[in-house]
């Protein structure tokens, strides 16, 4: 039987079906799910292109093409045609991110062309809880971030990713795209801190939010303040202002080599479910 395949930008009017195959696996898909949902899947407001790849004039798979890369529902013949066409308008993203099988594969197909990556994290346990952990009180000091605390939480937030990252994100156009991140999320009531004498001790954002599921990013303690287990009393307090507010499963994705992390979150009650991977440029 033959299979007749193409792959193309998703029009305005496919949200219902590119929302389909986000809703296969709402935890994996949250950060694009929470996007599209906003933005639509007009490139302007979108902040890239919506890729999808077509089986017998099916939607199978998607590909989000903006500041990131990222494979979605991606089968092998989709992530060769989506690095075809990747491959064929030229790297314009800073990472690929996305779960570890297809994001791994896509990257083979790219690393003639697009490489030397500055930086490959293969494997990126993605975790899950859906309860608040009955051993662990939340910090009652972690709290919303108030609008008028942006020169409060900004030095923290470019610690966190310069950490994170290895690389400042005031770098390029000085940090104006990244400070606008930082007040989205101050403005909708998603970043949260424990603040002493006018400092950030701890702090941690809900990133991507859905009905089904949202996402924990940023988590950050400051360094002197490490070792006194703030990160498990202040996670313990964003996990539950999210499983309140926000959805009922809440996931994060941690470097693996992060030992002491992943251990924290396991305290506080998550689970490993999957693996992430991230190519940073």
């Amino acid at each position: 039987m033959l299979t007749t395949t193409t792959t193309r930008v998703l029009e305005p009017g496919e949200l219902d079906k590119a929302l389909a195959v986000l809703d296969r696996d709402p935890v994996t898909n949250a950060f694009v799910a929470a996007r599209v949902q906003a933005a639509g899947l007009d490139p302007w407001r979108l902040g890239g292109e919506m890729w999808g790849w077509y089986a017998d004039g099916r939607l199978e798979s998607l590909c989000y093409a903006g500041a990131n890369l990222v494979p979605i529902c991606a089968t092998p013949d989709a992530v060769r045609a989506f690095a075809d066409r990747a491959r064929r308008s030229g790297r314009r993203c800073s990472s690929i991110v996305g779960p570890a099988a297809p994001t791994a594969d896509l990257w083979s197909l790219l690393e003639p062309s697009w490489g030397p990556a500055r930086e490959v994290r293969s494997h990126q346990p993605l975790m899950i809880a859906t309860s608040t952990p009955a051993n662990i009180a939340p910090d009652p000091l972690v709290r919303r971030v108030h609008k008028d605390e942006m020169d409060v939480i900004m030095p923290a937030c470019v610690a966190m990713f310069t950490e994170e990252v290895g690389v400042s994100p005031l770098a390029g156009d000085g940090g104006l795209l990244y400070q606008a991140r930082v007040a989205e999320l101050v403005s909708s009531g998603r970043s949260f801190a424990r603040v002493q004498d006018g400092r950030v001790v701890f702090k941690a954002e809900i990133g991507a939010a859905t009905q089904r599921a949202c996402q924990i990013q940023g988590v950050w303690v400051a360094p002197e303040d490490r070792g006194r287990g703030l990160s498990e009393t202040g996670m313990a307090a964003v996990l539950g202002y999210a499983l309140r507010e926000v959805a009922p499963v809440v996931s994060l994705y941690v470097n693996d080599f992060n030992a002491a992390a992943r251990a924290a979150y396991r305290r506080v009650g998550f689970r490993e479910v999957g693996a992430f991977m991230s190519v940073l440029f």
